[in-house]
């Protein structure tokens, strides 16, 4: 059996008195509207003034933007810096990512979060709906952490629309999150509670170098007994191009891909960085999915058809009949074990 994971006691959140203008936007009582959103760039001149222009077209009118700029050498931060001075001021901050691609650079940007306010994450190359944010506000606006996510439309690179993401039937939690990442980062809104929960998580996700940033919310949210939103309506284009970081996940080909990554041993590694991730934070897990984690732990370092049988005890799935056989058939053919 695998230690149990270590207990996140101790663990507190950040009182600084930091951002002041944002805090007194945001709103008192049990219905906070502002959303802080993240913004990650890295050489997106060719796209991000389109993605500005529906941020700042935006139904929703409370709230704030820190773009984080992992050092691109086009015209990106002239044009985040243009954008930030035609906004009121304070608006729009500008900072300097840490350089260590998307994932660690939306991670570093957690803390730059307001206390009390709601967050967004958001890709520099997608074009926002006005609604985007007003529909994710009527989730999360409450006291209780929430995770929200909504389906896009997939768009090539001249936005031009070409299917629907893939809506997803099977229940939502954390025997799924574990396994699969559902909840679309570009898409995803969070309310205050559900930062909280991210901003005392994220430091063993950055030591873990996690794979993906949205993986370890749906996880962290999810373990933490949040309440999980999948919106059925789009919320976005999510344009395709040769430089997204993450592609459309729906086609024959990406389908291929993913199933020769769960066989091989990249799927294991994502495990154990995620797994190290969640270890020295259990104490935010439910004592239902704590023991879900511990499970998962042990399958992880156990051996063919054992591993199988602890995924099994644990009820670990993913959304499709298919892509659980195939999680299944990785574990006994011992792809779940890190290289």
């Amino acid at each position: 059996m695998m230690p149990r994971p270590a207990r996140g006691r101790g663990l507190v959140m950040s009182s600084r008195p930091r951002h002041k203008r944002c805090n007194q936007r945001i709103r008192s009582g049990h219905m906070p509207q502002h959303i802080t959103i993240l913004l990650a760039t890295y050489r997106g001149a060719e796209h991000l003034p389109r993605q500005l222009a529906s941020i700042a077209a935006q139904t929703h009118r409370d709230w704030s933007l820190v773009i984080s700029d992992d050092g691109s050498t086009d015209a990106t931060p002239r044009i985040a810096a243009d954008f930030a001075a035609s906004r009121p001021a304070g608006q729009v901050r500008i900072r300097r990512g840490p350089r260590q691609g998307a994932t660690m650079n939306f991670l570093s940007m957690i803390d730059e979060v307001p206390e009390g306010a709601a967050m967004a994450f958001c890709d520099q190359d997608d074009h926002w709906f006005p609604d985007k944010l007003a529909r994710a506000a009527t989730h999360v606006a409450t006291d209780a952490p929430v995770h929200y996510a909504a389906r896009t439309i997939i768009a090539n690179q001249d936005l031009h629309p070409l299917t629907g993401s893939r809506y997803f039937r099977r229940p939502l939690g954390f025997r799924n999150a574990l396994v699969q990442a559902i909840m679309a980062g570009n898409a995803s809104v969070f309310s205050a509670d559900a930062v909280r929960l991210l901003r005392i998580a994220a430091p063993s996700a950055i030591r873990a170098q996690v794979p993906s940033h949205d993986w370890w919310a749906y996880q962290v949210t999810s373990g933490a007994g949040a309440r999980l939103v999948h919106d059925p309506k789009p919320c976005l284009l999510y344009r395709q191009h040769g430089r997204s970081e993450v592609g459309r996940n729906d086609t024959a080909l990406a389908m291929a891909l993913r199933l020769r990554k769960l066989m091989s041993g990249d799927y294991g590694d994502w495990l154990r960085a995620n797994r190290e991730a969640i270890a020295p934070v259990a104490d935010l897990l439910t004592p239902a999915n704590r023991r879900v984690f511990e499970t998962f732990c042990d399958a992880q370092a156990a051996k063919g058809p054992r591993c199988a049988a602890l995924l099994r005890q644990a009820g670990l799935y993913r959304q499709t009949r298919a892509g659980t056989t195939a999680l299944y058939a990785s574990a006994v053919a011992g792809a779940w074990r890190p290289r």
